[in-house]
C-alpha cells in the first residue's frame, strides 16, 4: 500500500514543539498473519492527533503496541526521546496512559475510589508504610485524595465522588474513565472510542473536555468512528487501513483523500488486501489476547482488570 504524508502537516513539526511520543516501523504479526506493518506516527507537545480507519484497521492493535499490552514483533516505540518497555504498568509510569473502546471501571467501587486507583503510579509509599499508616502515609494519601477531587471537579463529578461507578450514567462513566486515567499525571493520553454510545449533547461536551485536557499539557492521541468529532477536534489525522498508514495530514488533507473515501465506502483500491485475509487477521488478534503469547504485566492506570481483554475495531 502507497502511503502519502503532506511535508508541513505530517512530517515537520509545529513550530516550538517537540516529539512526545515517536513510534517507528510498528508492526505486530500474529503468526503468519500481519496485523499492523511498518507503522510510523508521531504525536508531538500540545498536539490532538486522530487515529481513524474502518472495522478492522489494527487501530486498538497499534494502541496495545504502543502501551505494552502487546509486544511489537518490529519497530521501537519511544515516549520523550526513550524507548519504553513492554510492560502495560512501567508505559503507564513513564507518562502515557489510556482508556478502553469498552469501560473498564471497577463497578463496585465509589467514583472517588476509581480516580485513587489511577494515583498509584504516583506514589512511593509502600506496603511496610501502609500497614503502619504513619504521618507519611497519610500525608501522601491526602494528597492523592486532594488531587482526585481535584480531577473530579476537571470533569463535572465533584458531586457523585461516593456513588457506585457503575451507577453512573453511561456519559459520565465515559468521563470517569478519562479522569482515572488523568490520576497518572500522563504527558500523553490514549482514547480509544471515547464518544462511543454517546448521544449529541455528551459527543459535544466530550470534545469540550478533550480540548481542556490539552489546555492543561497533556498531548492526545485518539481512536475515533465518528468523523466528525475528529475533524473538528484535531490538529492532524492518521489513516490505518488493514494495518497500513494510508495517509496522514490535516483534517482538510485526509478528508479529501479520494483513497480515504475508497476506504470507508468499501470501493477497492491497488494494494488493498482481500475480505479474507483481513478476517484471518481478526481471527489471529482474537486468539492471541487469550493466548500465552499475551504480554504480561498490570494495566496501570487504564485499568487492572481490563488487561485481559483487548477490542479490536
Amino acid at each position: 500500500m502507497t502511503t502519502t504524508t503532506t511535508q508541513q502537516d505530517a512530517t515537520t513539526p509545529p513550530a516550538g514543539r517537540k516529539a512526545v511520543l515517536d513510534a517507528s516501523g510498528v508492526t505486530m504479526r500474529f503468526g503468519g498473519l500481519t496485523a499492523i506493518k511498518d507503522v510510523d506516527l508521531q504525536v508531538h507537545t500540545g498536539e490532538i492527533l486522530g487515529l481513524i480507519g474502518p472495522n478492522g484497521a489494527g487501530k486498538t492493535t497499534f494502541f496495545n503496541c504502543l502501551t505494552g499490552l502487546y509486544v511489537p514483533t518490529e519497530g521501537t516505540v519511544s515516549y520523550k526521546g526513550t524507548v519504553l518497555p513492554h510492560r502495560s504498568h512501567l508505559v503507564t509510569q513513564a507518562g502515557i496512559a489510556r482508556t478502553f473502546q469498552n469501560i473498564r471501571l471497577f463497578a463496585n467501587m465509589t467514583v472517588l475510589e476509581n480516580v485513587l486507583v489511577g494515583r498509584h503510579t504516583r506514589t512511593s509509599e509502600g506496603l511496610f508504610s501502609a500497614l503502619l499508616r504513619g504521618p507519611g502515609f497519610r500525608r501522601a494519601e491526602q494528597e492523592s485524595e486532594d488531587r482526585a477531587m481535584e480531577l473530579l471537579g476537571f470533569i463535572g463529578l465533584q458531586d457523585k465522588r461516593e456513588h457506585l461507578a457503575r451507577n453512573l450514567p453511561y456519559g459520565d462513566q465515559r468521563k470517569l474513565e478519562i479522569a482515572r486515567a488523568l490520576a497518572s499525571e500522563p504527558g500523553l493520553l490514549l482514547l480509544d472510542e471515547p464518544t462511543a454510545g454517546m448521544t449529541a449533547g455528551e459527543t459535544t461536551a466530550t470534545r469540550e473536555l478533550v480540548l481542556a485536557i490539552r489546555e492543561e499539557g497533556t498531548a492526545v492521541l485518539v481512536i475515533e468512528h465518528d468523523m466528525r468529532f475528529i475533524f473538528n477536534l484535531c490538529d492532524r489525522v492518521a489513516v490505518l487501513v488493514q494495518g497500513e498508514k494510508l495517509v496522514e495530514g490535516s483534517p482538510e488533507t485526509v478528508q479529501n483523500d479520494e483513497r480515504v473515501v475508497a476506504a470507508y465506502l468499501g470501493t477497492p483500491f491497488e494494494g488493498e488486501p482481500g475480505e479474507a485475509e483481513a478476517a484471518e487477521v481478526q481471527a489471529a488478534e482474537r486468539a492471541h489476547e487469550t493466548g500465552p503469547l499475551k504480554a504480561g504485566g498490570t494495566a496501570g492506570t487504564a485499568g487492572t482488570a481490563a488487561e485481559a481483554e483487548g477490542d479490536e475495531h
